[in-house]
């Protein structure tokens, strides 16, 4: 960690800590995430890391490089300077339809990128999806310790956000993780749009076992007193479906009348956020697997790690 300056601590998670760092010569702020060594740096880690690394896409942090510091193992990432789109949200109450669809553009073309990368997400949440602090917010998708290779099995596991998870995620049966993931995104488009949760009873929203009852029966509505337009409320119909082989595909999304309205060029077919190449991180594979194994090793002296309780779950993840 030589090359970089710590600024400050930026968060913390059922990793440990992030912490905001400059690099000592090119002065860019860089997001580094620290997880302790040893027992820590588990399957979702190691899946995490081999799966980011892979990405390049405007819409997707960076994925830059992993270290080893004596006690940690630290995974250096773009920084999202602009925060989270949940704390946009909040501080908004809700968006209006264009802005909605603004940012939803935007998540639909990172999550169609990683779908064409074979790998699905499986925690698309407005936790998870971060800005930049440009005057027109980009979005970027972060977060990729539940992701899912499609190379080598379809996921099985339920892992995720309840609020955000698919009906088919809680069979404990094997699922289109591609499909699951426009489910989620469904749901952060509906949060945008009412500033609450579609499937969580307004008068009990802590009741998981009530929110898993309506997922699974696909009971939600769009109050009164907020206005979406029919063809909004058509594409939430296509999203929100039970049945994953029903369900809208992002191809079909992406050409859905609202959807496509005000579509930035670069996003339409062809356009230059359409045609992201394989990241060419700095290490090779060998490298990073070399530092995962090395950084499993138990460490010798205790340490003492800031961490938090987070929202997202995994269920028999080891099968996969």
């Amino acid at each position: 960690m030589e090359k970089y300056e710590v600024v400050k601590d930026i968060g913390s998670g059922n990793f440990g800590v992030a912490r905001l760092v400059r690099d000592k010569s090119t002065n860019e702020l860089l997001a580094v995430k620290f997880i302790e060594r040893g027992i820590k740096i588990d399957e979702n880690v190691q899946r995490e890391i081999m799966n980011h690394r892979s990405l390049k896409h405007p819409n997707i942090v960076q994925f830059k490089e992993i270290l080893l510091t004596p006690t940690h193992l630290a995974i250096v990432m773009e920084y999202a300077a602009g925060g989270e789109l949940y704390d946009r949200i909040v501080k908004a109450t809700r968006f209006s339809e264009n802005e909605a669809r603004f940012f939803f553009q935007q998540l639909i073309s990172g999550v169609s990128y990683c779908h064409t990368m074979q790998i699905c997400h499986r925690d698309l949440k407005l936790e998870n999806t971060l800005l930049d602090d440009s005057a027109a917010p980009r979005v970027k998708i972060c977060d990729f310790g539940y992701s899912k290779s499609l190379l080598s099995s379809l996921p099985k596991s339920t892992v995720g956000t309840p609020a955000y998870i698919a009906p088919e995620v809680l069979s404990k049966k094997q699922y289109n993780g591609q499909v699951a993931d426009v489910w989620s995104c469904g749901v952060t488009l509906y949060v945008m749009l009412v500033g609450a949760y579609p499937f969580e009873d307004p008068k009990d929203p802590m009741n998981f076992r009530k929110t898993i009852r309506r997922i699974l029966t696909v009971r939600y509505a769009i109050p009164d007193s907020v206005r979406v337009s029919v063809e909004c409320r058509h594409l939430l119909s296509k999203i929100f479906v039970a049945n994953p082989e029903k369900r809208i595909t992002i191809p079909d999304l992406k050409m859905h009348r609202w959807f496509a309205k005000n579509l930035p060029l670069e996003m339409k077919e062809g356009g230059s956020w359409e045609n992201n190449a394989v990241n060419t991180p700095s290490q090779s594979i060998e490298e990073v697997q070399s530092i995962i194994k090395e950084a499993r090793k138990p460490l010798k002296v205790p340490t003492v790690s800031r961490h938090c309780v987070g929202s997202s779950m995994a269920i028999d993840d080891a099968e996969e």
